[in-house]
């Protein structure tokens, strides 16, 4: 028993709002009752309507009525007859006074409720209402009355009372608006300054998802067994000497599964679940955070055996190298967050796990071991990984039998478990809408086309010349794909005006996964973006606005080439400059140029060399399949639409060249008139 007294004593002076809280526990015992609830703050509304009937009824008791008023005509008429001898003027009453018989002496004013009745004619005073004027006073001084001015006639006591009313009503404000709003007692002055976190809490056996929920990240839930395993049976791995990691850190892009992975940790352990995001614990007090901190694991050192789940931990856990002038409140957090994370003991079953998708900013005391021991990688599926997620997501749809996932999982390169999600959703709804009763393929493929590109724009009129730029700009894009070795296969070719400004893709689709580029890659990429702008310039003999987009990722690719993969005549081998990168290579804009005027300028020459070289080269190879241009840039006008099965039969078909060219040199012959030159309007149509 002393040992624990001891123990809360120390607890005490670590954490003085639990001061407040140990002193409630010692008079019920020194133990809360399990279903007891918060004891609620005092009626607000009750109180209020107390006071309010106090004031109405001092009010009533003990002011002055102005009853039996006589006119002040007659009051007038008193004076000149002498028999009133004394006036009193306030601000809305005059009260005159007749002179005091033999025996009587004048009673002594005091507060409303000594002063005498006043009643017309009755104990020698009068009281009219009226206006101070001019007249009123030369009749008093020719009648020689006293007379004298009372500024105010309130009731002192109700003055009184009002004074001492409205500072303590102020308190009693601040009380319910802080206090009771946010908590009530000392919990809710525990969240503002502290106190009262902001976790949720989800009880044992509450939590429904399970790792078969979970798909596309086979390796990380080998990883996150273990700690489940821990969890249920942590006897075997202490009998042996060995330490579970207290910590396990989550890396990945937004939208892999990290925090389904978190709920499938803790529904497979069968233990209550604490989740909590980084900036829940920031707030513009100082100190908030670090108590909320404190709050929170000592929550769940109650509820142990359970997992801790802090989602965005970068909120909290940025990086206090050269931070000049940093959030001091968020600094405070970050230690009070390491020194739990040092004190608490994993053996009866904490378990603490975080997501982020920047890792690199993260302070490099959360990472070392002791803390956050593992870190595990939630990447964005692979293909394998993709059609796992589509069929998970599926079970609860109606999908025809001719649905094929492979090829969906295919068409799906680069999109997180978040994204396949939503295809299959918005696959369903598209599926009623167009009122059938089972989810097709070309819903699906419709629905990713939705989610890449953007809805179709049925409404938009598009003039006849700006279709025809569209046809030949896409067009080029796809047979410059179609020339270049180790380009992906062309999937689909439109000139349907979709999304925000495009008036016409050309949809490419991989056949496998890539992580690796060569140099010839990079450089082929950069001639299917440059495709479109070159069909322009040989249809038409001019270029269009079209391909702003193109060529904006062209360039993008050039500097990339130049100051990060070492592909320069130059600086070959040599990075220049460092530039924040999050998780999958986001790139932030460069604040410091790490290199001199004379690097920047060698760096803009060479992209603008490398640009001009490929756009020769791909004005080149359009020239030489100038009959294909031509022949499936007017299909395109005819259909709006080409699936990549048939252009690459029109491609392949050498027996059509001949026709093709006759029909080309034919049509030269009855046009040899110079074409017109066409100025279109700035429309976004990059592929």
């Amino acid at each position: 028993m002393s040992d624990k007294k001891d123990n809360d004593e120390k607890k005490n002076e670590n954490d003085p709002y639990d001061f407040f809280k140990l002193s409630i526990d010692n008079e019920s015992g020194g133990k809360k009752p399990q279903n007891q609830r918060p004891q609620k703050g005092p009626p607000f509304w009750s109180i209020l309507l107390i006071l309010a009937g106090i004031l109405i009824v001092v009010n009533m008791l003990f002011s002055s009525k102005p009853e039996d008023l006589i006119d002040f005509s007659e009051f007038k008429s008193l004076i000149e007859q002498g028999e009133i001898v004394r006036v009193e003027l306030g601000e809305t009453y005059f009260t005159g006074y007749t002179a005091p018989s033999a025996g009587e002496s004048r009673l002594p004013r005091g507060f409303g409720f000594m002063r005498p009745a006043v009643n017309s004619g009755s104990d020698g005073v009068y009281r009219t209402s009226g206006i101070l004027m001019e007249n009123f006073i030369q009749l008093l001084d020719q009648k020689g009355v006293e007379y004298k001015f009372i500024t105010r006639q309130n009731n002192y006591f109700i003055q009184l009372l009002l004074n001492l009313i409205i500072p303590f009503g102020f308190i009693f404000l601040m009380y319910f608006f802080i206090f009771r709003k946010m908590g009530g007692g000392i919990g809710g002055m525990g969240s503002i300054l502290g106190g009262g976190g902001r976790s949720k809490a989800v009880d044992e056996g509450k939590v429904k998802t399970r790792f078969a929920d979970v798909a596309g990240v086979d390796e990380a839930k080998e990883e996150l067994m273990e700690l489940v395993d821990f969890l249920k049976q942590p006897k075997k791995y202490t009998d042996i000497g060995g330490k579970i990691p207290k910590g396990a850190l989550l890396v990945g892009p937004p939208g892999t599964g990290k925090t389904l992975l978190a709920r499938a940790v803790a529904g497979e352990a069968g233990v209550p679940f604490f989740r909590i995001s980084g900036s829940d614990f920031v707030e513009m007090f100082v100190g908030v955070g670090a108590s909320r901190v404190r709050d929170l694991f000592r929550n769940a050192r109650e509820k142990a055996p359970c997992i801790i789940f802090i989602d965005e931990l970068d909120a909290i856990g940025k990086s206090r190298v050269n931070n000049l002038g940093g959030n001091d409140e968020r600094e405070q957090t970050l230690n009070q967050l390491l020194v739990e994370m040092d004190g608490f003991d994993n053996e009866k079953g904490l378990i603490i796990l975080a997501a982020t998708n920047r890792p690199d900013i993260l302070d490099p005391a959360l990472l070392r071991p002791g803390r956050f021991d593992r870190q595990i990688a939630v990447d964005k599926p692979d293909v394998k990984g993709r059609e796992e997620i589509l069929r998970l997501h599926a079970k609860n749809v109606k999908v025809d039998s001719s649905v094929d996932f492979d090829a969906l999982a295919h068409a799906t390169s680069g999109f997180a478990g978040a994204d396949l999600a939503n295809i299959v959703n918005e696959a369903a709804l598209l599926a009623v809408r167009n009122g059938r009763k089972v989810v097709l393929m070309e819903d699906f493929d419709e629905a990713i086309e939705k989610t890449l590109v953007g809805l179709k724009k049925k409404s938009r009129v598009v003039k006849e010349t700006e279709r025809k730029i569209v046809a030949y700009h896409e067009t080029g894009h796809a047979l410059v794909a179609a020339f270049t070795p180790g380009s992906d296969p062309v999937h689909k070719i439109t000139i349907i005006p979709r999304g925000m400004g495009a008036l016409g893709y050309t949809l490419q689709r991989s056949e496998d996964e890539q992580f690796l580029y060569s140099r010839k890659e990079l450089l082929g990429q950069i001639d299917v973006l440059l495709g479109g702008r070159a069909a322009e310039q040989i249809a038409f003999g001019e270029i269009s606005t079209g391909a702003s987009n193109d060529i904006s990722r062209a360039t993008d690719i050039v500097k990339r080439m130049i100051t990060d993969y070492g592909m320069s005549e130059k600086f070959s081998n040599v990075t220049l400059g460092k530039s924040g990168r999050g998780y999958g290579g986001a790139q932030e804009p460069e604040l410091v140029r790490e290199f001199s005027e004379e690097t920047q300028r060698y760096i803009d020459e060479e992209i603008a060399k490398i640009i001009n070289e490929r756009y020769q080269a791909v004005i080149k190879t359009l020239k030489k399949h100038s009959t294909l241009l031509e022949y499936i840039a007017k299909r395109l006008l005819e259909k709006e639409t080409m699936e990549g099965k048939e252009f690459q039969e029109i491609v392949q078909a050498e027996n059509h060249c001949s026709e093709l060219e006759a029909d080309a040199s034919q049509k030269t012959e009855e046009t040899e008139t110079p074409k017109k030159t066409r100025k279109p309007r700035t429309k976004k149509t990059g592929a």
